[in-house]
């Protein structure tokens, strides 16, 4: 059999692309051979470190992402009530809604009471808990008109056991007996066969149609690298003859995709250096090492996404304390690549982020915001000041020593107008000593700190998690 396209008259799926689609698929049917995850996994991967990343639009580079759970995000959980705030989240700073995925969830081995929006029930559909298809294009259409770019999360390399595509089990990874394979130990979900290309042809209609027809500015890909990266590369051809300054983010952190199909990835080294150093399990020096370990690796001028929450760990907040967790930020905030806040950080919210809360109905609590003011009072310092300082958004990035790396990180962020010195403290023990950097000249630019002499560096104090920011004119 092949999935019933009929159910899916959109123009996508014009019927050229129906046709090729049901021969593919039918070709497929007669010459697919079973395989094992592992084998299907396997990728030649190439050697891209003498490459130069792709060239990323400025509203991309100079973008602040938040992340949107529209089911928790509030009280309604629908695209309505994202509307509503959208001028807020543009007030704070943000740029680009990342809205995580808008699909109708899977209800065949489900997780929890509700199930996983990463287990897709139906890639041409929306949630109808969520609203409509036609909630959805107003939420990017006032998002547009207030200077938001909207991006949705695409699950391409699995989908729920009771997605329509189950109608063509050539369509998914199987055993050598013929059944269908979850990927890893995700139970909740099945696994896709790229090699059929009837899987490609399909999925990449799926992003055809939710670029063109709901005006969308590109895409998060969940689990990206296991996706072939040929895949990705023919898909962001065609997708840029629909709109060629659209932003491609993959979860993933593997340098080849980052050459030619992908924007920018996750920065997951950097978050877990990070991680450790708060922990203490790592010294703060980690955090430099694995930033220089990505640059020996990746194409030159490759961009990440900096986390310190999101969806797939704990919360900062609750994991790391509450200082801490500010001083986390202010490492994204300053630090290259792109900053990420997640659905709620902006207000101390610490209503769990991942299980339970991907597969029950567990609203952020905005009243966080009254409880713990010093949290929306840092990110309408710091977005800000990121705005504001071209060196803290594309400048190059130069590590400093000081007088306790075991700690304190320190680095200075240059471009040709200015240097922005950013010293931030990992441990809750105060530090007094000094920086190692060339020259005096520094003024303070801490958000809510008073102007200091230009004689402050090389001597420095930080309190404990402390964080201070110093600029010198060019």
């Amino acid at each position: 059999m092949v999935p019933d396209v009929t159910l899916h008259e959109h123009p996508a799926m014009i019927p050229p692309l129906r046709l090729r689609f049901r021969a593919l698929a039918a070709a497929a049917l007669l010459c697919c051979v079973a395989a094992t995850p592992s084998a299907l996994h396997a990728q030649s991967r190439r050697d891209v470190r003498a490459l130069d990343a792709r060239v990323s639009a400025p509203w991309v580079r100079d973008g602040v992402l938040y992340e949107l759970n529209v089911r928790t995000f509030s009280s309604e959980g629908t695209f309505n009530a994202v509307t509503a705030r959208l001028p807020e989240l543009q007030k704070l700073g943000v740029t680009i809604i990342w809205l995580m995925p808008v699909h109708p969830l899977g209800q065949v081995k489900k997780k929890g009471t509700i199930g996983s929006p990463y287990a897709v029930r139906d890639y041409m559909a929306v949630n109808p808990s969520y609203g409509t298809k036609d909630d959805l294009k107003a939420l990017v259409g006032e998002a547009h008109r207030v200077g938001l770019k909207v991006i949705i999360d695409i699950v391409a390399n699995h989908t729920a056991w009771d997605n329509v595509l189950m109608k063509t089990p050539a369509l998914y990874r199987r055993d050598t007996s013929g059944q269908i394979l979850s990927p890893y130990d995700w139970t909740d979900v099945a696994a896709l066969n790229y090699g059929n290309p009837a899987t490609r042809t399909y999925m990449l209609s799926v992003l055809q149609y939710w670029l063109r027809d709901f005006d969308l500015d590109g895409f998060r890909c969940d689990v990206a690298g296991e996706v072939p990266t040929g895949f990705w590369e023919e898909a962001r051809r065609s997708l840029e003859k629909i709109k060629p300054d659209l932003v491609m983010l993959a979860e993933s952190h593997e340098p080849e995709l980052l050459a030619s199909a992908f924007d920018l990835d996750y920065g997951w080294p950097g978050y877990h250096a990070l991680k450790d150093a708060i922990l203490g399990t790592r010294s703060a020096r980690a955090v430099r090492d694995e930033w220089e370990a990505e640059r020996r690796i990746y194409p030159k001028g490759a961009l990440h996404m900096g986390i310190s929450d999101d969806h797939d760990e704990k919360r900062a907040i609750t994991f790391f304390g509450e200082r801490a967790a500010l001083a986390a930020s202010a490492l994204v905030f300053t630090m290259d690549g792109v900053p990420l806040l997640y659905n709620g950080m902006e207000v101390g919210d610490a209503t769990e982020s991942f299980a339970p809360a991907l597969f029950e109905k567990m609203p952020v609590w905005w009243a966080m915001k009254e409880r713990r003011p010093e949290f929306p009072k840092f990110y309408e310092g710091m977005i800000p000041l990121r705005r504001a300082h071209s060196a803290l958004r594309r400048g190059a990035t130069t590590w400093v020593k000081n007088t306790d790396e075991d700690r304190v990180i320190t680095f200075v962020r240059s471009d040709a107008s200015e240097d922005v010195l950013v010293a931030i403290n990992l441990s809750n023990r105060a530090f007094a000593g000094a920086v190692e950097v060339a020259g005096g000249g520094y003024a303070e630019i801490t958000p809510g700190a008073a102007a200091s002499s230009a004689a402050a560096v090389p001597a420095l104090t930080l309190d404990p998690w402390g964080v201070r920011i110093f600029r010198r004119a060019k």
